[in-house]
């Protein structure tokens, strides 16, 4: 058994959701005493310089910070030897490769956004939305060579319900996650903890959590109205969903979707068809009802309700969704 402040980590995380977990690790004081994260890059309309939101939070707590450009760069791994740490712990970091992961005596463990061997890959919140899934949750595991492979230490479950989209689920697995991983590592602290083989754990589907593309967000309007509402869901508020309206004079207008409603109904009229009053509503035609959109944003414009969106744009009644 060791005290925490003699047991030694190291912190690897970049975006938003890996703060919290850093935060719970130095409010439950452990010693956290290197933090790595992404180089800082040019971002927004300005190009301006912009620093990780784990980069922002470790400097607020003066923790050292380390930014390799490459992961195996044998400067990057004298300053990790230097530092002599216990354990590695990894929340929406890169793939790393064993010469990292190993290092430290007792490994590295990660923190994933599913319920593994569920979702394994880069974006387990939106394809569990997308898919239509009414759970999901967080786990911790030991890393391994192949990527979210590694024997699960802990999860924890959640629902998703019917209003969730990707960003509130990220919100929830953020907050549950960050103390499922102080759970996790007081464990290791105290080895008092059990690894189970991913292939001993009970899963009738085993779903894949690839990174998402441009071409993943496309709406197809001959879809079902579920399929496209939890599209639409499991792709907000980022990168969100995305089509075009045509209109009569054969020009696009794209827009992105970011919440929908759906009506199911046999009705007549063929996928992509649009009906509004042009004050309140608008609906596109599905196979099996309408889609609803509800909030909208045209290229180079805001998000905006659908009711401020009819104000500024007409004729909407002649156009098709395509």
């Amino acid at each position: 058994m060791f005290l925490k402040k003699e047991f030694r980590i190291i912190f690897m995380g970049t975006p938003e959701f890996a703060v919290e977990s850093l935060a719970v690790l130095l409010q439950n004081n452990y010693n956290v005493i290197g933090v790595v994260t992404s180089p800082d890059k040019p971002a927004g309309r300005g190009q301006k310089i912009s620093q990780s939101a784990v980069k922002t939070f470790a400097l607020q707590n003066n923790l050292l910070v380390l930014q390799p450009v490459k992961l195996k760069d044998e400067i990057f791994h004298q300053q990790l030897k230097q530092l002599n740490a216990d354990l590695q712990i990894i929340v929406a970091f890169r793939m790393l490769p064993q010469s990292i992961w190993s290092m430290p005596r007792l490994g590295s463990i990660n923190l994933h956004a599913s319920l593994l061997p569920n979702y394994r890959g880069a974006a387990p919140i939106n394809w569990a939305i997308i898919n239509g899934e009414t759970s999901t949750g967080v786990t911790t595991f030991f890393l391994k060579h192949e990527i979210d492979t590694g024997d699960i230490l802990f999860q924890e479950g959640t629902p998703i319900e019917p209003d969730d989209n990707a960003g509130s689920i990220h919100d929830k697995l953020m907050i549950q996650g960050a103390q499922l991983l102080s759970k996790t590592v007081n464990a290791i602290l105290n080895n008092s903890y059990a690894e189970v083989p991913q292939n001993q754990v009970q899963s009738t589907i085993i779903h894949h959590a690839p990174k998402i593309y441009k071409e993943n967000c496309n709406v197809n309007w001959n879809l079902s109205a579920r399929t496209i509402h939890n599209l639409v869901r499991g792709l907000s508020p980022y990168p969100a969903a995305w089509a075009n309206f045509l209109d009569e004079n054969g020009c696009l207008h794209p827009f992105k979707l970011f919440k929908t409603r759906i009506e199911i109904d046999n009705h007549q009229f063929e996928p992509g068809k649009i009906e509004t009053d042009e004050k309140t509503f608008l609906k596109v035609a599905v196979k099996d009802g309408f889609i609803f959109i509800e909030d909208i944003q045209m290229s180079g414009k805001r998000r905006i309700s659908i009711q401020e969106f009819l104000r500024g744009f007409k004729s909407l009644g002649k156009m098709k969704a395509v």
